[in-house]
């Protein structure tokens, strides 16, 4: 398995770095102690709220001496480790950061560490793009999921930004998979799944990844990944999208500025691997001076012809992964998510909006035939609410309409969804926004940083979603009894679930929209 270490890997887990902090974590009240033998040598849980939890185990060894590199699978180890706290996030600016190089960990929920039950696993991919992020977050907490369904449900970190997505292969071949590095953990962590997840009640031939916007995104990579091939067994994307990779020219000229941010030369790639990793982080916020977009350095996925050999959705559908069920969904008003903090847009008028629309730069078509659609398809919509629809069809949603449509020329089983429902919080302004599934999928509605409200709509809309995943991890098909007939999507038909209060089927909802940008070149960004 290229790059990965994953067969090497079976005979390891849990270093124990982390145990120190894991042994002077205070357990839940009322919780017990239970031990779970692994290929690699014992951990401790806790069980909590009906479940057992283990967190914080250890799937690969320290980056930092191995920085830009394939992970390498953790050593083994004697006696018993506690995993009853979660790793260190990954190396990352934000809220989130600093982080830590050393974070290939994993948290991991199960209704018994049973080795005969063999119970679907599923394996969560966090989002934030390949930036920032973590697995461990209460709306992303397994719990609910575990309980209601009786699955095995894992979330983990892996390395992201320039730690895990800088491309140093031209300059030094020691440095060839450097461009991937970050899916190469995700790798090695379903490595793990395979090989350890038995023990802890799990079925490794039955492993399904879901993921909300990055995490859908690296989900879409893994598909046209040749390492990742027959590790997991179905996908569930949620509002994240992966059409195309960095070209090796542009994710080269990226690293070029990189380095010159951080004044050393090509030719002394050693000086990087030296460097503490907060100056690595800083230099992250180095502008991309393209024409193209004047923004952040993009850190992503990389076409390097070796652990990503080909587009993961471009020319078609990755052929490898036809067999795979899939289900690729997003949210109908995505952009108020991380756009509709600025109050003046919900006070536009139409002599504001064209500027406005420029600016947003999710938009690859003249702004005025935009605007000019939207108010003929749409005559009762504000400046404000065209606004936001064609960012949003713009932004992320015709990824998706390109994922879709590759699946259904390839004949492959795929299903789509739209979130509807509309979050009732900040007076409902932000609908149905970007992140609006995560707690809804999960069970974990009404908690803080939720923002679902904990209304009995909620708890519907959440019913239903976390059921259908539920159902399409133990059956392959979404499509449980409680929702409307939910067909395979189709070209003709473009069958989609609206996920509501009730829930419906449509054909081809939003079909002016898809035509209107159907128009333009599918461009994602950081393939130039």
């Amino acid at each position: 398995m290229p790059g990965a270490d994953c067969d090497r890997g079976r005979r390891t887990l849990l270093k124990g770095a982390f145990a120190a902090a894991a042994a002077a974590a205070v357990p839940r009240a009322g919780a017990h102690e239970g031990i779970v033998v692994l290929r690699g040598g014992r951990v401790r849980g806790l069980r909590e709220d009906g479940v057992w939890t283990f967190r914080g185990l250890r799937y690969g060894e320290d980056t930092a001496p191995n920085r830009f590199r394939p992970p390498r699978a953790a050593i083994a180890w004697h006696g018993v480790r506690d995993a009853v706290a979660s790793g260190p996030a990954a190396a990352q600016t934000g809220g989130l950061g600093p982080g830590s190089e050393d974070c290939l960990f994993l948290d991991l929920w199960t209704p018994a560490p049973d080795p005969r039950a063999r119970r679907p696993v599923l394996v969560y991919l966090h989002g934030g793009g390949y930036d920032r992020g973590r697995g461990a977050d209460p709306l992303t907490d397994g719990g609910a999921l575990c309980r209601h369904g009786d699955v095995v449900v894992v979330t983990l970190n892996h390395r992201l930004n320039a730690f895990g997505h800088l491309l140093l292969g031209n300059m030094d071949s020691a440095f060839a998979a450097s461009g991937n590095a970050g899916l190469l953990d995700v790798v090695l962590a379903l490595c793990w799944v395979r090989d350890e997840i038995a023990a802890f009640g799990g079925d490794p031939g039955n492993v399904t990844l879901f993921g909300q916007s990055g995490g859908g995104a690296k989900i879409a990579s893994l598909m046209a990944m040749p390492a990742a091939a027959g590790l997991f067994h179905r996908a569930w994307t949620m509002s994240g999208q992966q059409v195309t990779a960095a070209g090796p020219r542009a994710a080269d000229r990226r690293a070029r500025l990189y380095l010159d941010a951080l004044g050393i030369a090509p030719d002394a790639l050693d000086r990087l691997l030296a460097l503490p990793a907060e100056r690595l982080l800083d230099a992250t916020r180095v502008r991309d001076p393209s024409p193209v977009e004047d923004i952040a350095l993009y850190f992503g996925p990389v076409l390097d012809g070796s652990a990503l050999p080909r587009h993961p959705f471009w020319p078609d559908a990755p052929p490898q992964s036809a067999a795979i069920p899939m289900v690729i969904g997003n949210t109908r008003d995505e952009t108020r998510a991380f756009l509709g903090h600025d109050p003046a847009l919900f006070a536009l008028d139409w002599d504001a909006l064209p500027a406005r629309l420029e600016r947003a730069q999710y938009v690859d078509l003249p702004v005025a035939d935009v605007i000019a659609a939207y108010r003929a398809m749409y005559p009762a919509m504000t400046a404000t609410e065209v606004f936001f629809a064609a960012t949003t069809a713009g932004r992320s949603w015709r990824g998706a309409v390109e994922e879709l449509e590759a699946r259904a020329r390839q004949g492959a089983p795929t299903w789509a969804y739209q979130l509807d429902w509309p979050s009732p919080v900040e007076g409902g302004r932000l609908r149905a926004f970007h992140t609006l599934d995560i707690p809804l999928v999960f069970g974990t509605v009404g908690r803080p940083g939720a923002r679902t409200g904990g209304g009995a709509d909620a708890w519907r809309v959440s019913a239903d979603m976390r059921d259908a995943l539920l159902h399409f991890a133990r059956h392959g098909t979404p499509a449980h009894p409680r929702l409307p007939d939910w067909p395979r999507y189709g070209l003709a038909q473009r069958e989609t679930m609206r996920f509501d209060d009730p829930p419906a089927l449509a054909h081809d909802p939003r079909g002016g929209e898809r035509r209107l940008f159907a128009r333009a070149p599918f461009v994602q960004r950081g393939t130039l």
